[in-house]
């Protein structure tokens, strides 16, 4: 195990493998990744779930396998689109926190994707993925690489609407699904895994050293707003 941050440590084949941008903040932080509270307060949370529930403007998140057939083992989510008045208070939000964001993983950001509203109700998941590259396997099942897809994607913003609960007896909490980083692991060795409160940001590189799952939904409704960004580095 290689150590990249106080607390967090990334397994050793990672940096046998090229891949393509290798994004790390500083080793003399706390963890590899950005934790921001309360970026957007519960009740305008409560507000984007309301109307995203409403929505019937709604889509199927599905990866296409190598015969271009839709391929739900892989992924089973739905995706909704921000109305423009929640997009303006997140904008601003987003604006407010971007120098922490760029002092944080030192690079400059410049154009950013239409963020996504990804919808998981009971049963849905997302397998382990990168978000700016492919992985390839050898004969045995081996990660034998990654084939970058996607370069415009440096960095990687998650914002949790609904939060976890054990219980998810509201319309604003789930439980199940959490976030969990496939190659990062803890003081103790276990993989990181995180179930922030209604209202974080999270902001991670898009790389495979970030590979990341979503566990399968037990119960309730997971809503998070997904955004990747191109930046200077």
């Amino acid at each position: 195990m290689r150590q990249i941050s106080d607390k967090v440590f990334a397994e050793d084949f990672l940096f046998e493998l090229e891949i393509a941008t290798p994004l790390l903040p500083s080793p003399y932080a706390e963890r590899p990744y950005l934790v921001i509270e309360d970026f957007l307060d519960a009740s305008l949370c409560r507000a984007i779930i309301d109307t995203t529930q409403r929505d019937s403007d709604v889509v199927e998140a599905k990866l296409r396998s190598t015969q271009n057939t839709l391929d739900q083992k892989i992924r089973n989510t739905k995706i909704h689109r921000l109305s423009p008045h929640h997009q303006t208070l997140y904008d601003e939000a987003l604006s407010n926190y971007r120098a922490e964001i760029e002092h944080f993983f030192t690079l400059s950001l410049t154009q950013s994707t239409q963020p996504q509203l990804l919808e998981y109700t009971k049963g849905s998941f997302y397998k382990a993925h990168a978000d700016d590259s492919s992985v390839l396997m050898d004969r045995v099942g081996t990660v034998a690489g990654f084939k970058q897809v996607a370069p415009q994607r440096k960095l990687t913003t998650l914002l949790f609407l609904s939060e976890y609960s054990t219980e998810a007896d509201t319309p604003y909490q789930f439980s199940g699904g959490e976030l969990t980083f496939n190659y990062l692991k803890d003081t103790q060795g276990e993989a990181v895994t995180l179930r922030p409160k209604m209202g974080t940001l999270l902001v991670f590189g898009s790389n495979p050293i970030y590979t990341h799952e979503v566990k399968e939904v037990t119960a309730g409704y997971r809503l998070t707003l997904a955004q990747w960004h191109d930046a200077i580095l």
